[in-house]
């Protein structure tokens, strides 16, 4: 067992954290920063924000795992095979890390993401906005299992 293998049970736990961190603060926004400012051209940077840390926080931990199993990923479109990667049940060598639901909602992230990086935009459609943080909020509880079930069956393995 290489350490980068013991290192995944903690990585899931901060990757869970941030999550649910992520979560209470979109929470706090729909509470406490719309009732003041509604949604306006600069409100909506701080979902548009929680969406990408979110995504990168799960993309990390999967990307650390798939270097603790050695999957070797295509250069040109790592990001899409990483996610695919993680869909997979790989027999002898780890258990599939999460379902095809989650893999559906981490692509629709996965896209956003990449338009917000690459694109530059400063004025965000809230309605997409709200669509993405609907599908955010349906997947963190679901990874949230996921990873558990994911590091159950690992460290059942690995005894």
């Amino acid at each position: 067992m290489n350490d980068r293998f013991r290192e995944i049970p903690a990585l899931i736990k901060k990757t869970n954290d941030l999550l649910l961190e992520m979560i209470s603060r979109l929470h706090k926004f729909d509470e406490e920063i719309i009732p003041k400012i509604g949604k306006t051209e600069e409100s909506v940077f701080i979902p548009v924000q929680i969406l990408e840390n979110g995504y990168t926080a799960i993309e990390t931990l999967f990307l650390r795992i798939s270097q603790a199993f050695e999957n070797n990923l295509d250069i040109k479109r790592w990001h899409a095979d990483l996610l695919e990667k993680m869909t997979l049940e790989i027999a002898g060598i780890r258990p599939r890390v999460i379902s095809d639901e989650s893999y559906r909602m981490l692509v629709e992230l996965l896209r956003f993401r990449h338009f917000k990086r690459y694109y530059f935009e400063l004025s965000y459609d809230w309605r997409k906005v709200d669509y993405l943080v609907v599908i955010f909020r349906e997947m963190v509880p679901r990874i949230h299992k996921e990873l558990s079930f994911f590091e159950e069956k690992l460290l059942k393995s690995s005894s």
